[in-house]
Order: C-alpha cells, then sequence, then structure tokens
C-alpha cells in the first residue's frame, strides 16, 4: 500500500541534508536547511522562521496579526509555512483578515512527516487536522513520498521541505498559501 510504504521514504527523502531519525538522538538531530541557513533546533518556531530569507512575508504578517506570540510559546505547534513566492501568488487580503489567515496555517501539536504518515494511514489515506483558526486541512498522499495538504477552498499544497524541528514544534515549507473557507470561526483553545 503506498501510504504505508511511504513512511520512511518521506522522513529520510534525499536534499534534505538530515540523516535519517533513528540513526540520531533527539539532542544530536539535523534539521533541513531553508533557503541556504540553518534552523536549529533549539529555537522556537518564530526564531527559525525568521531566519529563513524565503518566509520575510509570513513572518510580517504572523507580527502584524500578532500570532507571532504564539510561535515563541511553549506550546506545541506545526506550522504549514507558505514562501514569498506563495505569499504573493495568493495576492493581497485585508488587515482584519490576516489573524484568521495566519492561524490557518497552525495545527495545535507536533505532525512531524511520520505523524502526518501515520494518521493519513489511520484515517484511510486522508486526515483531518483541525487548526488554531478553528478550520480544518486535509492531509494526504500525493504520490508514494509526497503529503499534500489541502485547505477547505480546495486548494492544495505540496509540502517542499519537511520536518524542521523546533523547540516548540515542527515547521514544514509549502508551495502555496492555504486559505480558511467559510465564516470566521471560534479560534481553537490549546
Amino acid at each position: 500500500m503506498a501510504i504505508g510504504g511511504a513512511l520512511g521514504a518521506v522522513s529520510t527523502a534525499t536534499g534534505t541534508d538530515r540523516a535519517p531519525m533513528a540513526e540520531m538522538g533527539a539532542d544530536t538531530m539535523m534539521n533541513p536547511m531553508i533557503d541556504g541557513q540553518a534552523m536549529m533546533p533549539d529555537r522556537d518556531i518564530l526564531e527559525n522562521i525568521s531566519a529563513s530569507p524565503m518566509h520575510s512575508r509570513l513572518v510580517a504578517a504572523l507580527k502584524d496579526s500578532g500570532v507571532a506570540a504564539a510561535l515563541k510559546s511553549n506550546g506545541q505547534f506545526t506550522v504549514f509555512a507558505p514562501t514569498n513566492a506563495a505569499f504573493a501568488a495568493a495576492g493581497t487580503r485585508s488587515k482584519a483578515t490576516l489573524a484568521r489567515r495566519m492561524s490557518y496555517l497552525i495545527v495545535p501539536g507536533t505532525y512531524d512527516s511520520q505523524a502526518l504518515l501515520r494518521v493519513i494511514n489511520q484515517a484511510g489515506g486522508e486526515a483531518k487536522l483541525r487548526t488554531a483558526e478553528g478550520g480544518i486541512l486535509t492531509a494526504r498522499m500525493n504520490g508514494p513520498t509526497n503529503i499534500l495538504i489541502m485547505d477547505e477552498k480546495g486548494d492544495s499544497a505540496n509540502i517542499a521541505i519537511y520536518d524542521v524541528h523546533d523547540r516548540n514544534g515542527i515547521i514544514h515549507v509549502v508551495d502555496r498559501m492555504l486559505e480558511p473557507g467559510g465564516p470566521a470561526r471560534q479560534m481553537a483553545q490549546k
């Protein structure tokens, strides 16, 4: 079955500059680099994403929306981080909806590639992830080794860089902006 077979393939994909998880302990874990910048596992999510040149628009939006403070907290989060190019392709949106859009990119809890593959497999090929905004992101396989994330509008993003481990969670770099659909909801509390 492709879903179960992809379990090891995603976490040990070439080009990530990271040794397989089974070969090292958490204290010596090496993260993939983002645009030539080292991502350090002892930093928080906001510190690591701020070091990435390809995420300056995301960092500005997180700060402008007030969501950045949560990514410095001791909570555990998974962030689906769109690149500057993905932000540009999505176009400009109103400041009034910025906090909602940024919270939609954050899932409470830690979902590295292994955990995503596990929940996809357990859910029969398509896992629903509740965002901090209160909406749903859908994770499923896109081929034997790639995870696709779909938003409520039906738009899909591929994870381009997996498993950037941070002190308070995980970052996955995505190639498209994910957007909430429907009316505003109560933000999830964690």
